[in-house]
């Protein structure tokens, strides 16, 4: 957990920062601050891949993925491949992601976005929803009950739907309320980064279905979706796959040609 907490140390600093570059007024009066934003849920239950494409330049984990995709093109790409939703790392020092890419990915595409970063402050979905995002992610290992709750009520206010990311039970246990739309199993583990199926298999039949379950990690080929669809999930966030080609579009499109045969 060592890497994490360091992210997040490294991220109060950074948001800390970003209050005193620009207020919160500021980004209250953003052109995208007023818009209606699309629904991830609503797509993934209509959805028959489910598939939520990632905009991901590099990791802790795998260092660099790929430098040379614009995430203009990326967003462009994916949304013709039929993607449900796209997600896009705004984190900077360990993702190489930024707020731009948020923005740039909102003005080319109608998916709904996925503002992937490690929130800790209400700042920040002030900050995704001004963005463009629709979607915000919450990480159950670096909040509390508490914290979650605060922040998943004002993601609702402002119209952003929430997904809520867990490991294993505990975190499971102690983040389900109604403020959350989806619930994510990150097949990941954070101490080894080995990743294993068998967490969401485990994990699927604990979570209520109120929530739109979605799977993240491990999800390379179309083998695994088929393992996890009868679990019960509607929704599976796939990253390096498509991003360490050289076209990742046409990489999500092929994938979801495959998954759907």
């Amino acid at each position: 957990m060592d890497i994490l907490k360091k992210i997040v140390d490294d991220k109060r600093l950074e948001v800390k920062l970003r209050k005193q570059l620009i207020p919160i007024e500021q980004l209250e009066r953003s052109v995208l601050f007023e818009r209606q934003c699309h629904s991830l849920s609503k797509r993934l239950k209509e959805s028959t891949s489910g598939i939520i494409a990632e905009h991901k330049r590099r990791s802790p984990s795998k260092q660099v993925i790929n430098h040379d995709l614009n995430v203009f093109d990326v967003a462009k790409g994916y949304e013709n491949a039929g993607v449900c939703g796209m997600s896009v790392l705004t984190d900077g020092k360990y993702f190489g992601g930024s707020l731009d890419d948020l923005l740039t990915a909102r003005s080319i595409c109608n998916l709904p976005l996925l503002r992937k970063e490690f929130i800790i402050d209400a700042y920040q979905i002030i900050e995704a929803k001004a963005y463009g995002a629709d979607v915000i992610l919450l990480i159950a290992a670096i909040l509390t009950t508490k914290e979650i709750n605060q922040l998943s009520r004002l993601a609702k206010t402002v119209g952003l739907e929430v997904l809520l990311e867990i490991h294993n039970e505990d975190e499971l246990q102690k983040s389900i309320m109604p403020s959350l739309d989806l619930l994510g199993v990150n097949n990941r583990n954070l101490k080894t980064f080995e990743v294993s199926l068998e967490t969401s298999k485990q994990l699927s039949e604990l979570i209520p279905n109120d929530f739109v379950k979605v799977s993240e990690s491990g999800m390379s080929s179309t083998a695994a979706i088929k393992q996890l669809q009868p679990y019960g999930y509607q929704g599976f966030l796939i990253g390096e796959n498509f991003m360490k080609t050289k076209d990742a579009g046409e990489s999500a499109k092929q994938f979801i040609k495959d998954l759907n045969r």
